[in-house]
């Protein structure tokens, strides 16, 4: 029996339209309270922010963060409301310097290194990934409704620092409800015209 393998024909076009379903994906990091994430052990202050942008720019090198004193990097990420997280990419150095291990932490905002002892949430065995092709898929039944997110790279491949390019968080966003307490807060507001009403009815009364 003969098989048929279907060949796509639209090249660039197909490329270029899963580029952009994959950019929408990535888009989480625009719920990230960017003046508030931390980065320890970062070589330069404030390099850990620009690794988290869009998809699209990922391949930006120059926007990249290195570790100081040894191997570890620790970012510190509160996003602006509840976060679904359903997978990561990182894109590391082409070399020894790439990550090795990636251990996440949910809802432990303003870790330090002396936390880390503590048993993460989940633990990933990276692969040398330079392209950005290999996603890490969390358990979303751990990581369904946190408002911070801590990244510990805890070593690399063999060299002295660790090199990060770009850190990409796919999932759901969900704003925080404050609904309760402007309703509260509504109710709690007397309506002068329910007075004036009520007022005018007892004044009819009375004259009845």
């Amino acid at each position: 029996m003969s098989h048929h393998h279907h060949v796509s024909a639209c090249g660039a076009d197909c490329d270029h339209e899963e580029s952009k379903e994959r950019g929408i994906e990535y888009s989480l990091y625009k719920k990230i309270d960017i003046a508030k994430l931390e980065c320890l052990n970062e070589s330069v202050e404030g390099a850990g922010k620009k690794v988290f942008r869009a998809w699209e720019d990922r391949f930006r090198l120059s926007d990249m963060v290195e570790s100081d004193d040894d191997e570890e990097l620790l970012f510190n990420i509160p996003f602006t409301g509840l976060v679904k997280l359903k997978g990561l990419i990182v894109i590391g150095g082409d070399d020894e310097s790439h990550p090795a291990t990636m251990r996440l932490y949910k809802n432990r905002p303003n870790m330090t290194f002396d936390d880390v002892a503590i048993e993460p949430d989940q633990t990933f065995d990276m692969t040398s990934d330079p392209r950005g092709a290999v996603e890490y898929a969390t358990k979303i039944v751990k990581f369904s409704s946190i408002y911070h997110l801590t990244i510990h790279f805890s070593r690399n491949f063999g060299s002295e620092t660790t090199r990060v390019f770009y850190i990409g968080l796919r999932g759901e966003f969900t704003e925080m409800q404050r609904h309760g307490v402007t309703i509260c807060t509504y109710e709690a507001k007397p309506n002068p015209a329910d007075h004036k009403v009520n007022l005018a009815n007892q004044l009819r009364s009375e004259i009845q």
